[in-house]
């Protein structure tokens, strides 16, 4: 355990005083993401640590310097987890890094974001204020929820210091069914069987497959297995973690890859070997170069977004073009925040 929040607010004001931008680092397992940073680099991977975890409270408050790793062998010591199933990236990923770049894992459809399971957080602005929202218990409201903002800001509001989490028990059997069909049929089902009173937690299509996870009751899980075709696949959760930390085959080429935010029963609309289907269909991963404007069309008549994940020029926009309505609402959110504009200043768009 170790708090340095001391030391990272004096750096803050240190920063606002001189006009100094600064960069916020954590494992730095997601450095790939967002416009190229700039300003000095301040670090939060020394802050870190578990503060408080009850397990029959289902809540876990820790540093946000602390890996994610971490959290999740004190989790499973009581059978429990963090049910967005975040990416580990090789134990290098940070609780508030995590929440940062608002990454969840294949449960995402079903069992929500990390941003659904925020309860409060601690957040230093850009006056070096430590402010706390929200709290650590269920039910907590009271004004502007500003944890749940926090969730994909890309540390460009302040840095965060503390995260408090409701957490899981885990499931008491898991097993996934691989089908064979193309990507219409697959999204078709995935659609189909999300509706049905079925333990699914997990939906993926790729090369030619749909990876159907079922996770629960034994019981049921068995019983759901029994009825659906397919084949059982061996070491199943060993897939979805490989899924989660993008270290299958297909996140293995330099090519650029763009991820898309869409209607889960959208029209597969781009016919193309280099897709990966996720999230019932709501989350469609391409890799290649395209132009993003001819993309952002796209996406938006499948009801989304798509943004360059990684690769390609980091230098440009790489998320979704904002109407001027909700470009005016970042702006004045970053001006509260962070009045002098030193936090990661470009990193989410040019004109933050």
């Amino acid at each position: 355990m170790n708090d340095i929040s001391a030391q990272l607010i004096e750096q803050v004001k240190q920063a606002a005083s001189d006009g100094t931008a600064l960069q916020v680092i954590g494992g730095g397992s997601k450095d790939f993401m967002g416009r190229t940073p700039t300003g000095t680099p301040i670090s939060i991977k020394a802050h870190s640590g578990i503060i408080s975890y009850e397990p029959v409270e289902l809540v876990l408050t820790a540093r946000a310097g602390t890996p994610l790793s971490q959290i999740k062998e004190a989790l499973s010591e009581h059978q429990q987890m963090m049910a967005f199933e975040p990416p580990l990236f090789d134990g290098n990923a940070t609780l508030g890094g995590t929440l940062a770049c608002h990454l969840s894992g294949a449960a995402r459809a079903w069992s929500g974001s990390i941003r659904d399971h925020v309860l409060g957080i601690r957040l230093i602005n850009g006056k070096g204020e430590h402010l706390r929202f929200g709290g650590q218990v269920m039910k907590n409201v009271a004004g502007y929820d500003v944890s749940r903002m926090q969730a994909g800001a890309m540390g460009t509001l302040g840095i965060i210091s503390e995260v408090s989490l409701k957490i899981m028990p885990k499931p008491a059997a898991s097993l996934t069914v691989v089908q064979d069909m193309n990507a219409a049929q697959a999204i078709d089902t995935m659609n189909r069987l999300s509706g049905q009173a079925v333990p699914l937690t997990g939906a993926c299509w790729l090369n030619g497959q749909l990876y159907l996870r079922l996770a629960g009751a034994k019981s049921a899980v068995e019983t759901t297995a029994r009825e659906w075709q397919g084949s059982a696949l061996d070491h199943g959760d060993g897939f979805w973690e490989q899924l989660g930390d993008q270290r299958l085959d297909f996140f293995a080429s330099d090519a650029p890859l763009w991820r898309f935010s869409v209607k889960s029963s959208s029209e597969h609309v781009m016919p193309n070997e280099n897709w990966l289907i996720d999230w019932g269909g709501a989350q469609r991963w391409l890799k290649g170069d395209f132009n993003k404007d001819e993309l952002e069309a796209i996406a938006e008549n499948m009801g989304g977004q798509v943004s360059l994940y990684r690769g390609g020029n980091r230098d440009s926009e790489v998320f979704h073009t904002q109407p001027e309505a909700l470009k005016l609402i970042h702006q004045r959110l970053k001006h509260a925040f962070d009045p002098n504009t030193i936090f990661n200043p470009g990193r989410l768009y040019s004109w933050m």
